[in-house]
């Protein structure tokens, strides 16, 4: 085979994956693989039945899954099972591997597809509150689990003194905290602490308040609508920027308006997109979609706000340690990491 035939062997994958992730996304909303889950072998007819869904249908998604790795068939019973190490990534909405939210975010990049390309002609950004619904609730849906999995178990435990401090009692800032998924968490897990959650995205806010609402917590935990550079509330413990520093038009004056609020023995818990600081390092298959995430998403939001530095998601420890020295901060140092995020603190 020649270099071409191989190359166009590789395109012809990757625009197999994009259809497939529709079939994907629909197996996700119509419970096909939760119904599948810990059920052993099972037919077409059956599992059509247990989802109340057509089985000529179900027969062909079955067999894209199965083309894809996803399932498997055997074709002597002609019956199809999903394993049970499948079973994090695409049932588990709990697990830190559960990844197919990440469909709705790629489906927001589809549907703003014509917004984007504007960009590229003219330079100009795109707001956060400018996309298509999916990506807020993908993001959350997709952020979530791996805040449950590491941030009160493993990242604010590797800040020295940190959790003792929230244990008895401290004040807290989520800085771009979205509908709210990480300012929850803690909340749920320091009850004597108080936890403040800033967006300037008014709507996600809304959906915080629900959020908190929903889990029954009322008097430890706080959301406001503000740009992070005007938000004047200060005496904090810790401050985080949970995914979105890098998304800010000024970074660098988020970051002095944090040190500005925090207390002097305070830390800045910053969580940011795994990446490595040069390209070559960054040639792997969560760099690819981070880098096109950050495209569509990032460097837009970043170029529609004042100053739109636009550091992408991938900007890497030095860049963004750079960016935190600029604003103050004399100890940065990674206290954290997992396959898709890198974790700083800041003093």
């Amino acid at each position: 085979m020649n270099t071409v035939e191989q190359f166009a062997g590789q395109v012809v994958s990757d625009i197999a994956a994009t259809f497939s992730g529709v079939m994907s996304n629909i197996g996700h909303k119509l419970g096909l693989y939760k119904g599948m889950a810990g059920a052993g072998a099972i037919t077409s007819e059956m599992l059509a039945e247990k989802t109340n869904t057509h089985e000529r249908y179900i027969r062909e998604w079955l067999n894209n899954q199965v083309a894809g790795g996803y399932v498997f068939f055997d074709q002597e019973a002609n019956t199809y099972i999903l394993p049970d190490e499948h079973v994090p990534v695409l049932v588990d909405e709990n697990s830190p591997v559960f990844l197919l939210p990440a469909l709705d975010v790629a489906s927001s990049l589809w549907l703003d597809e014509e917004k984007v390309t504007d960009v590229f002609r003219t330079g100009k950004g795109i707001a956060w509150s400018e996309h298509h619904h999916r990506l807020f609730c993908g993001s959350e849906a997709l952020f979530r689990p791996g805040y449950k999995a590491n941030l009160t178990s493993n990242w604010i435990q590797a800040l020295e003194g940190m959790d003792q401090k929230l244990l008895e009692g401290a004040k807290v800032a989520d800085f771009g905290c979205g509908h709210g998924a990480s300012t929850i968490v803690m909340a749920q897990q320091y009850p004597n602490s108080m936890f403040y959650g800033v967006d300037s995205h008014a709507e996600s806010i809304k959906i915080a308040k629900q959020r908190a609402s929903e889990e029954g917590l009322k008097s430890n935990i706080f959301f406001t609508t503000s740009e992070i550079k005007k938000y004047d509330e200060v005496g904090f413990d810790l401050i985080c920027f949970m995914d979105c520093l890098h998304d800010m038009g000024d970074p660098v004056g988020a970051a002095k308006q944090a040190k500005n609020a925090l207390k002097k023995d305070g830390s800045i818990l910053l969580v940011e997109p795994a990446a490595s600081d040069s390209v070559n390092e960054n040639i792997n298959p969560v760099s690819r979609l981070y880098y096109a995430a950050s495209t569509a998403v990032c460097t837009p939001c970043s170029l529609s706000q004042e100053v739109g530095l636009a550091l992408g998601a991938q900007a890497g420890e030095k860049r963004l340690s750079e960016v935190m020295k600029e604003a103050g901060f004399k100890s940065i140092q990674r206290v954290a990491e997992t396959p898709f995020n890198i974790v700083l603190e800041a003093k």
